[in-house]
């Protein structure tokens, strides 16, 4: 399939497939929700688990657990209580994408062989390898420099939208 196409036309047919970074579901679901906090929440206005299952489409126990981790993980806040909920600080709005996946897949995810080779690296590529690296690193750059309030002001703006 990719015989006579040039490198970058590979990385860029790779990109466009969706194929250079998979996240799991649970953190999509965790990245939605981190950004429906980062919109609808404050220190004075917390948000309740019944409250955002729905408007994330996510079962309720699944965001509850999800929540709990990030929470547990200082990637969002929460208090308990007739008045608690979950919520974003200013230190949580500081956070970064990187950081939510980091708190639900693992610190290694982000540099996973796509073909889930274990012994995948510079020195023992993949077949894959040598395709996505580049873009690999350049998307890693990007989720560790982009903070949830940046996404948080986007979506305000009307720059991007919260994925529903």
């Amino acid at each position: 399939m990719w015989e006579g196409l040039p490198e970058a036309e590979i990385s860029f047919n790779l990109r466009c497939n969706k194929k250079v970074i998979m996240f799991s579901n649970s953190t999509k679901y965790a990245i939605k929700a981190v950004l429906y906090l980062a919109v609808n929440s404050s220190e004075e206005k917390k948000v309740k688990i019944k409250d955002i299952d729905e408007p994330i489409n996510v079962p309720k126990a699944y965001i509850a657990k999800l929540l709990q981790e990030l929470a547990k993980r200082k990637v969002i806040s929460s208090t308990k209580g007739p008045k608690g909920g979950f919520y974003l600080s200013k230190a949580n709005r500081e956070m970064t994408v990187i950081d939510i996946i980091n708190a639900i897949d693992g610190e290694n995810r982000i540099h996973k062989c796509l073909l889930s080779l274990h012994e995948c690296d510079n020195e023992n590529p993949c077949a894959l390898h040598h395709l996505v690296f580049k873009e690999k690193q350049i998307i890693e750059e990007n989720l560790v420099n982009t903070t949830i309030g940046k996404l948080a002001r986007h979506i305000k703006e009307v720059k991007s939208v919260l994925p529903l």
